[in-house]
């Protein structure tokens, strides 16, 4: 398998494993919160929601239009720090996000 699909299936698993934690939504953040310029957008949305709106959306274009992948993803450790706390079990969330930096 190519490191363009093992990121794909791990960001299908991570889209998975965010519904299953109640933490998939249905409707985007209103626009402005695609503005910030913090990194994160850690001044406009949950984590999670940049999980979803940003990260996954960001990354599955890359693969989808074949540009060159960046040079490092070192998301884990925002992950864990931003998620720990939560009523949720986002260990499994942690785990994927781990193993799509590995690949960087």
């Amino acid at each position: 398998m190519t490191k363009r699909a093992q990121l794909a299936n791990l960001l299908d698993d991570l889209q998975t494993e965010l519904d299953q934690q109640g933490l998939w939504e249905q409707q985007p953040p209103a626009p402005a919160a695609f503005d910030s310029s913090t990194p994160f957008f850690a001044d406009t949305m949950a984590f999670s929601q940049w999980l979803q709106w940003v990260f996954i959306g960001r990354f599955r274009a890359i693969l989808d239009a074949d540009h060159p992948l960046p040079g490092q993803c070192d998301v884990s450790p925002m992950a864990e720090e931003a998620l720990k706390g939560m009523e949720q079990d986002v260990s499994e969330i942690i785990d994927l996000l781990k193993r799509f930096d590995e690949h960087f």
